[in-house]
């Protein structure tokens, strides 16, 4: 059997473009969006949760986003979730509902903000340029296991190369999108 996988490389390389996009979707622009809140987890219950799954998240006015908690007991958690996420946002608790108004971006918030889009897309580089290292350490032994030709390999690595090349311009063209959504004025 062979090792080289052309489809698990894709799925792998196109997963890492997934987590990028879903990153940078949690970066704030000057609008409210309900994905600023995905990546935020809350502990409770004793365990970590997605905040979606404790709480209903709606953007009632452009510039703001109500959290409606479901469990009373929950309210204290999530604020403290939100607090410390890191988005720069500052909860005002209404009873189970938190009502978080979403600040104008400072020019030093910005270039913050672009350069973390900056690290979301290396770290997906990362990952692709690992998957493509997988992909040819596989195809090394499957020419090694004499299950491929020298020359099959070579046409193989090529195409990885090409993957790689086409998934890393993809990763590029996210990021430089996110960076001029924040960077707009």
């Amino acid at each position: 059997m062979a090792a080289y996988d052309k489809a698990d490389l894709q799925r792998r390389m196109h997963g890492a473009v997934e987590v990028l996009k879903h990153d940078l979707g949690g970066l704030r622009t000057g609008r409210a969006s309900i994905s600023l809140l995905e990546p935020i987890v809350v502990e409770v219950y004793g365990s970590h949760m997605p905040i979606n799954q404790v709480a209903t998240i709606s953007v009632p006015e452009p510039r703001m986003l109500s959290v409606q908690v479901w469990d009373r007991s929950n309210v204290g958690p999530v604020e403290k979730a939100i607090r410390s996420s890191g988005i720069g946002l500052n909860p005002i608790t209404e009873g189970q509902t938190l009502r978080l108004p979403i600040p104008d971006l400072t020019e030093d918030r910005r270039k913050e903000l672009a350069k973390l889009t900056h690290q979301y897309a290396e770290k997906a580089r990362i990952a692709v340029r690992n998957v493509r290292r997988d992909g040819m350490d596989a195809l090394k032994t499957d020419e090694k296991k004499h299950e491929i030709s020298e020359d099959e390999r070579k046409r193989l690595e090529t195409e990885v190369q090409k993957l790689t090349d086409e998934t890393i311009k993809e990763i590029d063209a996210a990021m430089a999108a996110k960076e001029k959504e924040i960077l707009q004025k």
